[in-house]
């Protein structure tokens, strides 16, 4: 059940933050973004994309890579965890290898109320022109796909 669609705003000139509500418990949304089984359900954006390989490395200091094909393309994401406050908040680097001179730093906020929980992610980017370039791409729309995935996913899995 897709409770409502991500916002997307941009509090400064080099960020954008993305909010978005689960109907299921803080745990179950935290699980969901540090499992690499459940990652590779609903982390695959629109359709006819997919996540063949995700590595979860969960410690500070550890290492993530994700990688997402469709049919005529390829994408990689890493970066590194440099805080884990378990089922509370994530900061990391993100670095994709189509823009590899740009390393991100994101931080996801869990909170929960009434057994729903809402994740808060602030991309933290180099320049206003970094950030500008983002919100040109398909992200927002990508991110949403994957979103509506994690809420099947969060419905299944218990």
């Amino acid at each position: 059940m897709t409770l409502t669609p991500l916002t997307m705003t941009t509090p400064t000139e080099t960020t954008i933050e993305i909010v978005r509500r689960f109907n299921a418990p803080k745990a179950h949304v935290w699980r969901a973004h540090t499992d690499p089984d459940l990652v590779k359900r609903w982390l695959t954006g629109p359709p006819g994309h997919r996540m063949p390989e995700c590595e979860i490395d969960l410690r500070v200091g550890g290492k993530y890579r994700y990688v997402w094909e469709w049919a005529d393309g390829r994408m990689v994401a890493s970066g590194v965890f440099r805080e884990i406050e378990p089922e509370t908040q994530l900061l990391l680097t993100e670095v994709f290898d189509v823009f590899p001179d740009n390393e991100t730093l994101v931080e996801q906020r869990f909170a929960e109320r009434n057994g729903q929980t809402t994740v808060t992610m602030s991309l933290h980017y180099d320049s206003k022109a970094t950030r500008d370039g983002v919100l040109q791409s398909p992200m927002e729309e990508g991110l949403e796909a994957s979103y509506q995935n994690l809420d099947a996913t969060l419905a299944e899995v218990p």
